[in-house]
């Protein structure tokens, strides 16, 4: 019976795996083992078993470690401690970036992956600039821009010009010269008949003497009796000027010449826009020739003067006034 129980212990501990014990626990394992095979070893009766067991308890696990074994342990060490510092600067970098406001972003994917450019931002059109500078830092801006006068320029520009007046030889050019000697032929042959269209083709236009001066139409003649009519009375503005009388006048619109035109004088250049007599600045220019005469200051006081000299003679013909010159004619003795 001992016997048996002795060979069932050897054959348990020589079925035991023999393998790599971790390093910290190489000394408790050893001391172990060695508990193990002393109790095998006092449980045994022969010397034979007894020193089968001493020689399976002397053999040590650290014969099967190699050293590729231990390299191959200190690299996935060194790799274990790299992904830790690696893990642990994402994290401070996650908590920096929520330090400052920004938004966690978690990209799905491979990390590689590259960010896309930019497109390229354009902001169509600009308006001009302000300032003009020169081809170098130290010269002055060549032109300096005002929006307000931009702005009066462009409502300017938008006025609408009157059209040129109708040329009337339009259809007669139109013609070829077959058919302009048919009409001369024609105007020949029957003068009475062509007398009309003759008198209408000379009264639009004052001729080639006078450089194809239109005739106005009906429908302008009372705005343009106005503008004629001060400019008639421009001998009231100025007492030092005497202008000949004309013959249309004090006859109303009748009185209007059959051929004339209302022109525009235009402003004479001066250095530095300066103002001058010829060239009004923007602000005393008015509509019409009337309201320029109308805010002039010295129009209006010579206006002034001469309405109460035309009021004191006025007076001096009322009631009274006779018999007040009678006694004063009189003697005093």
């Amino acid at each position: 019976m001992s016997s048996a129980v002795v060979n069932k212990g050897k054959k348990k501990a020589a079925e035991e795996p023999r393998g790599f014990v971790p390093l910290g626990q190489d000394n408790t394992s050893s001391a172990t083992s060695h508990s193990q095979h002393s109790q095998s070893d006092s449980s045994s009766d022969s010397s034979s078993d007894s020193g089968s067991s001493d020689s399976s308890s002397d053999s040590d696990p650290e014969e099967d470690i190699t050293p590729e074994y231990l390299q191959s342990l200190l690299d996935k060490a060194r790799q274990n401690v790299r992904e830790e510092a690696r893990r642990a600067k994402m994290l401070q970098e996650e908590k920096q970036a929520a330090g400052f406001g920004e938004e966690e972003i978690i990209k799905v994917g491979g990390e590689e992956e590259e960010d896309k450019p930019l497109p390229p931002m354009d902001p169509g059109a600009l308006p001009s600039p302000y300032f003009e500078f020169g081809t170098t830092r130290h010269e002055a801006p060549s032109s300096v821009r005002d929006p307000d006068i931009s702005r009066a320029e462009a409502a300017s520009s938008s006025v609408s010009v009157p059209r040129p007046p109708e040329d009337p030889n339009a259809g007669w050019r139109q013609l070829t010269k077959k058919q302009r000697k048919a009409v001369r032929t024609y105007a020949l042959l029957f003068p009475w008949r062509n007398l009309n269209f003759q008198t209408q083709l000379r009264n639009k236009t004052a001729g080639p003497g006078w450089f194809d001066l239109p005739a106005p139409v009906e429908a302008d003649l009372p705005r343009l009796y106005r503008e004629v009519e001060a400019l008639r009375l421009r001998n009231q503005v100025d007492p030092k000027r005497f202008y000949k009388k004309e013959e249309g006048e004090a006859k109303g619109i009748k009185g209007l010449p059959k051929h004339f035109a209302i022109g525009t004088i235009l402003p004479s250049t001066t250095p530095f826009n300066t103002t001058s007599t010829d060239n009004l600045p923007r602000a005393h220019r008015k509509r019409t020739l009337v309201d320029e005469l109308v805010d002039d200051a010295e129009a209006r006081r010579y206006a002034k003067k001469k309405f109460e000299e035309l009021q004191n003679s006025r007076g001096a013909r009322g009631r009274n006034t006779l018999h007040t010159k009678n006694a004063l004619r009189k003697p005093k003795w």
